[in-house]
């Protein structure tokens, strides 16, 4: 008796998806998922970023999408892999317009969570190993045109006597890994950004600020960090780099220029974006719209009675412009996340007296940790030693469904909380608000729930633990004086500088400033997924709010989120840019409906 190995298992269980999806034996599809089951679908399915939970959500897609999608060629990848009862393979497996690349994950048998990824448009593919442009026209030609002379031309006309098809607003990191992806697909793109060069929303941030997250989680799309590059780049260098990836990348990057309003032409089927460009009024009329102006959106700055008699400084943290003229000063810190946390050390390293103002409890995890317990097994060099490239890294990250992802950290989190046990004590014993999470899942998971309530500890943890950096906890500010500032417990603090690293709002307040109100209340609350956690109000969603996906506004996107997220999620919305442009058809299976509006 001839036992099959679990390839061969993974290989039969793909035949027999294939055989019924071609039959459109939707009942027979439904027999190969277990009980417990999820599919997550970026684009190739849906049109969408969507996850499907359960047996009956996954029947109500295949209803209305298979007869368009006429998916098949389904091929196992490489070899099958198991651990703790569940086979892991890798697929890949094409539609009526695109190549798709996929991850399954069966337990006794059946499915338990299914990827599918849209990775290429088979008409349009980018330009890229055997599609690269060649760059030198052979043979003889009087109207011959140079690169140089190419580039020119191209910049003099787009956004002038031609329009681009899409108008990406925030030069960023997202805004510029997204115009590199559509730069491949040959989609004309205009970045719009208010600074007069790329990279000065790293080089305008507190001079002692570095990536938190390792080099290997951070690459941008094609052109990754030199081997030399540093674990954690300072915000300067992160600068450089991106201002030389905007020209190495041929991106049309207009700097110096302020998106001053935008509205939708429902007649046209056009955008009416009105710039700013170094004193240049312009208008443009894209057919696509994408704010990539930072996950973040508008900063909160909180007021307090008495804010306008203060005789001190006050200052957002991203306008705080470092430590070096705080020396001696009283200074207070709102706020007790990454920026808090790093503006509050440097200032100590400058000879400042700084308090940190701790208003609700905070999960802390040592940098160290981070890397060996959660990064570490798909972003390290040994996890690219193991074959564990950067794209495989992604789509493994990308095929747990939200939902699962809590059991996926606790884990980890478990084990910090146990490794680093010491560490903790201390912080606690000096009055620090500790948490790991309502659930115990650790940072991950309050990043896309909420976006703050964290810190990766580079070291300011010991200065609070030992009591250099001051702290006080639990308590509040009540009023602010002219030198001081009364805390809700009675107390008083003097004060030169207030610092208030109190995080952002809701990226639709971008849309609220740039295009109207009514629009900004269309599509509804950016990023979280309802977990009914703090800040993150249910209903469940299970994808970020509204991130690179049609919003309930037509032509309008949002891209955003860490470096990590910008390259791998620029992909799937430069994909749907793309079929738009070329008029494929791009049904969209489940559009998010809208239940909270900031």
């Amino acid at each position: 008796m001839t036992t099959r190995t679990l390839t061969q298992n993974v290989q039969q269980w793909l035949e027999q998806f294939e055989a019924a999806l071609d039959r459109r034996d939707i009942r027979q599809v439904m027999s190969l998922f277990g009980e417990e089951c999820y599919w997550r679908d970026l684009v190739a399915f849906t049109w969408n970023l969507k996850t499907m939970e359960g047996k009956d959500e996954i029947q109500s897609m295949l209803d209305a999408t298979l007869t368009r999608a006429r998916p098949g060629y389904w091929r196992i990848e490489g070899d099958a892999t198991e651990s703790d009862g569940v086979i892991e393979a890798w697929f890949t497996f094409e539609t009526a317009e695109a190549k798709g690349r996929g991850l399954v994950r069966l337990k006794e048998g059946r499915c338990w969570t299914l990827l599918t990824t849209m990775q290429e448009l088979k008409a349009y593919p980018e330009s890229l190993g055997k599609h690269r442009p060649k760059g030198a026209e052979h043979g003889a030609n009087k109207q011959r045109e140079t690169w140089l002379e190419g580039r020119r031309r191209e910049e003099a006309e787009l956004g002038y006597h031609r329009q681009p098809y899409c108008v990406i607003v925030g030069g960023g990191q997202g805004g510029i890994a997204l115009a590199a992806r559509l730069k491949q697909l040959n989609v004309p793109t205009i970045v719009v950004e208010k600074n007069p060069r790329a990279g000065d929303s790293w080089r305008n941030r507190y001079k002692s600020l570095c990536l938190h997250d390792p080099v290997w989680y951070d690459h941008l799309p094609y052109l990754p960090f030199p081997e030399n590059w540093p674990v954690f780049a300072p915000k300067d260098k992160i600068g450089d780099w991106l201002e030389m990836y905007t020209k190495v990348m041929e991106i049309n990057y207009w700097n110096s220029t302020e998106c001053e309003s935008a509205h939708f032409d429902d007649v046209s089927g056009e955008w009416i974006v009105k710039v700013n460009r170094d004193g240049e009024r312009i208008t443009l009329r894209p057919r696509q719209l994408v704010l990539a102006t930072g996950m973040s959106g508008m900063p909160n700055v909180p007021h307090f009675p008495g804010a306008e008699g203060f005789e001190g400084e006050q200052q957002h943290s991203s306008q705080h412009p470092g430590p070096d003229t705080y020396r001696g000063k009283k200074c207070i810190v709102v706020g007790s996340n990454n920026s808090a946390h790093d503006i509050c050390a440097a200032l100590w390293e400058h000879d400042a007296d700084v308090t940190m103002l701790q208003r609700s409890s905070t999960h802390v995890v040592k940098s160290d940790s981070l890397m060996e317990e959660v990064l570490g097994p798909l972003y390290s060099e040994e996890a690219v030693c193991k074959g564990i490239n950067l794209d495989k890294a992604d789509l493994i990250f990308a095929s747990i469904p939200y939902k699962l992802l809590p059991n996926f950290q606790k884990p980890a989190f478990d084990t910090i909380r146990e490794r680093d046990a010491e560490f903790y004590r201390k912080l606690e014993k000096a009055g620090f608000l500790l948490d790991f999470g309502e659930d115990g899942s650790g940072l991950f998971l309050k990043y896309l729930r909420r976006g703050s309530g964290y810190y990766i500890d580079v070291g300011a943890c010991d200065l609070v633990a030992n009591g250099d950096i001051k702290l006080r906890s639990g308590v509040g500010i009540e009023r602010i004086n002219p030198r001081s500032v009364t805390l809700t417990d009675g107390s008083e603090l003097p004060a030169d500088l207030i610092v208030y690293a109190t995080g952002y709002g809701s990226m639709n307040g971008w849309a609220a400033r740039i295009i109207s109100q009514e629009v900004a209340d269309k599509v509804g609350k950016c990023w979280g997924l309802g977990s009914d956690t703090a800040k993150d109000p249910g209903p469940w969603e299970g994808e970020l709010r509204n991130m690179w996906k049609p919003t309930q506004q037509e032509a309008l996107w949002f891209h955003g989120g860490n470096l990590h997220q910008s390259r791998h999620y620029s992909k799937y919305l430069a994909l749907q840019l793309k079929a738009r442009m070329e008029d494929i058809p791009t049904p969209v299976y489940g559009l998010q409906e809208v239940h909270h509006l900031a």
